[in-house]
């Protein structure tokens, strides 16, 4: 994942800014407890994946879904996805296991969420078809999609089908520096029960918001290749580990990189730290190859 890359890592500071006022009072507002822990990579794709998968794998998702428990579904962000393929790819994964696929870029980036009842009703009627291996999909909108248009996005949440589980990133930095504006699109989130994505890459801070408007945790992780990404996952868990005293329902962690073949060793550290710290059992993805690979 190249965005938000940085030719030297070691000049950013990484340190993760305080809690949003409201975050606390979101989390307070929810009474079950933690219920589930989603953390996975963005994509299957053995070339992107080198060496995570062992020789001779015949089929990328079946043996991904032994080792992780979820997926981040960039795949159906470029192509609409169809009943068919949403139940092969359902029927090659265990029971628990969740898909987040990433809503498609013809409601995002070319129609600009202009004129899409048709996509999104199509979108939403295909991903259905994952049932209770639906975790929730995600709108990731451009970069130039800008507060101006803030009517489009409010009249998309509004017309969204509510029983599909929905989280949106904000990409364009003026979301995050007019106050009034980020202030009116969190509580339009809330109201509509819509998980605010943060997102950590090194040349977007402006995008490190902490600012919950729903019980859950939805972060795209995006390492650098470099010694820092494991301090950066260090205090992830402390953070997440204060969220869930707080009242966090659930967690869902993606981890990227630039070089995305080190992101499953990323990922077995952040999961086996929060296995030590949570005392929970998460399965730790396992290099198929003999050789570790280097994040470096």
């Amino acid at each position: 994942m190249q965005f938000g890359k940085v030719e030297d890592p070691s000049k950013i500071d990484f340190t993760l800014p305080k809690d949003h006022p409201k975050t606390k009072e979101i989390l307070k507002q929810n009474k079950k407890g933690l219920e589930n822990i989603s953390i996975g990579c963005a994509k299957w794709n053995k070339t992107d994946l080198k060496g995570f998968y062992p020789k001779g794998t015949k089929d990328e998702l079946t043996y991904y879904a032994t080792q992780f428990n979820s997926i981040e579904l960039n795949a159906t962000f470029y192509g609409m996805p169809t009943a068919e393929q949403v139940l092969t790819w359902k029927e090659k994964t265990p029971a628990d296991f969740k898909f987040f696929p990433k809503i498609t870029n013809t409601v995002s980036h070319f129609r600009r969420l202009l004129n899409i009842d048709d996509v999104v009703t199509q979108f939403a009627t295909a991903v259905l078809n994952f049932d209770q291996k639906l975790g929730m999909v995600f709108l990731q909108l451009h970069d130039n999609f800008k507060p101006k248009d803030y009517e489009r996005l409010e009249q998309f949440v509004n017309k969204w089908p509510k029983e599909v589980p929905l989280a949106i990133e904000l990409r364009n930095t003026e979301w995050f520096t007019d106050e009034e504006i980020f202030n009116t699109t969190c509580k339009l989130f809330e109201e509509h029960d819509i998980t605010n994505i943060i997102v950590d890459t090194a040349g977007r801070r402006d995008m490190l918001h902490m600012r919950l408007t729903t019980p859950n945790a939805f972060i795209r992780y995006v390492g650098a290749n470099a010694e820092s990404d494991y301090e950066r996952l260090d205090d992830w868990l402390k953070r997440l580990t204060q969220w869930k005293k707080e009242g966090l329902q659930n967690v869902y962690f993606f981890v990227h990189q630039n070089i995305e073949k080190a992101s499953p060793l990323l990922s077995s550290y952040f999961i086996e730290q929060l296995n030590k710290e949570w005392k929970t059992d998460i399965t730790v993805p396992k290099m198929g190859q003999p050789t570790p690979l280097s994040l470096f």
